[in-house]
């Protein structure tokens, strides 16, 4: 992969890995335009590693908050009367949360890289879960907020996290969605979003880099690989802030008409031949 092309593609990485619209599903259909397969050992891993670079922007971005939450948990760890502290409590409940994303990972790992990585699921789950976006979006009661975070709406909002192993569902279009429907505003699921994307996307890219060390060598290249990360880093710290501002006063309809004609614009190149389906 030349310089050119890993800069794109990082770039897209970090714009769209927070924003409900699949960041995943964007690098698939643009790996495929490129003339890379999806499904190939080294673009699986150069899809999962790069995303790295958007994990360090949300530690950067919200590292006052990563930094209270941790401090709270080492001293409820250690001391019971801390134990009470909103911090610790929410420390736990976003731990809980980040766990079956990951069991499901390891456990369903060569389908989520083959099989679910064809264009014909990516532009049907785009088309499909905005459906779901949309109810959760015009139903939510926003009653509740950041302080009323319980280890229940985390775990919930966890396991619907698992169907963003599905390129097109989007990771943070599921969390959003199931935090809608637990009755939390826009600012907290989209703050809890983030919070839960940490150990998620850390994992699975560690996992890439050693499990794939020697095909990236050989297909992608390093050099590649580091400068994606390093343009997503760069570009998903300014799409945090700048979705923060937007959904404290927005709905998500402008995603959910964008994921929709996406999705059908990829359906019909694959079903017209004029795009592989993998």
């Amino acid at each position: 992969m030349n310089i050119l092309e890993a800069v794109f593609l990082g770039a897209v990485e970090g714009l769209t890995e927070f924003l409900p619209i699949s960041s995943t599903g964007h690098l698939t259909i643009l790996e495929s335009l490129l003339g890379y397969s999806p499904d190939d050992s080294d673009i699986t891993a150069f899809t999962a590693i790069i995303q790295v670079g958007a994990v360090l922007a949300t530690l950067l971005y919200f590292r006052a908050d990563f930094a209270r939450l941790i401090g709270a948990w080492l001293r409820g760890l250690f001391r019971r009367e801390y134990r009470d502290d909103l911090d610790y409590r929410q420390a736990w409940a976003v731990g809980l949360g980040a766990i079956p994303i990951g069991i499901v990972g390891l456990l369903f790992k060569e389908q989520i890289e083959t099989t679910l990585r064809n264009l014909w699921f990516v532009g049907s789950a785009l088309i499909l879960w905005s459906g779901v976006m949309y109810f959760a979006d015009r139903t939510a009661t926003q009653a509740r907020n950041e302080k009323d975070v319980t280890w229940k709406d985390t775990l919930i909002i966890g396991i619907v996290q698992c169907l963003a192993l599905i390129p097109g569902v989007s990771r943070s279009g599921a969390t959003m969605s199931a935090g809608l429907l637990r009755g939390l505003d826009r600012v907290t699921v989209t703050k809890l979003s983030f919070f839960l994307s940490v150990p998620a996307l850390t994992a699975a890219g560690g996992l890439q880099i050693v499990d794939e060390y020697d095909a990236i060598s050989r297909g992608v290249g390093w050099p590649a690989t580091l400068t994606a990360t390093a343009v997503s880093f760069i570009v998903a710290y300014i799409a945090v802030a700048w979705l923060l501002k937007f959904v404290a006063k927005h709905t998500y309809t402008v995603f959910i008409g964008y994921r929709v004609i996406l999705g059908l614009i990829v359906l019909t190149l694959v079903a017209t031949g004029t795009l592989s389906a993998s």
